[in-house]
């Protein structure tokens, strides 16, 4: 079900609490909530998932990404909880978390190559971010 994208960072979608137990025995010391509560009637509530994670002595971070799209404090915030250790975002899918993981990346002056090719190999289609990759800094 985790998509592991680096060594550091798996995605997911939607993670029940039983699921926040298995990324922590798995090394996963903080939990990334990309979901805005309410997007699904059959959607647990974050605060069901932060709880879960606070029990297992995990962070937990919400950056919800709606339709309003992803902004700088955002990416800002998701560069901050991943410099936490082992992560693992989720959202419906797996592509906010995505998404917003290669803007970070980007930001930190990664390679817009790589960066696409580590989410194609997830099975996540980042190219359609190229442009703003580069505006964030991320090399070629």
């Amino acid at each position: 079900m985790f998509k592991q994208l680096t060594p550091a960072l798996a995605v997911s979608p939607q993670i029940s609490t039983a699921d926040v137990r298995l990324a922590a025995s798995q090394g996963v010391v903080c939990i990334i909530n990309n979901r805005p509560d309410g997007e699904a009637p059959d959607q647990p509530p974050g605060d069901s998932i932060r709880t879960a994670a606070e029990l297992a002595g995990l962070r937990y971070v919400a950056i919800p990404v709606d339709a309003r799209g992803v902004d700088a404090a955002m990416v800002a915030a998701m560069a901050d909880a991943l410099a936490t250790g082992k992560t693992l975002a989720f959202c419906r899918s797996g592509t906010r978390s995505t998404n917003l993981w290669s803007l970070a990346a980007a930001q930190q002056g990664g390679s817009i190559a790589e960066i696409t090719a580590t989410a194609g190999a997830a099975g996540y289609d980042v190219s359609g971010l190229a442009g703003t990759m580069a505006k964030l800094g991320g090399q070629p």
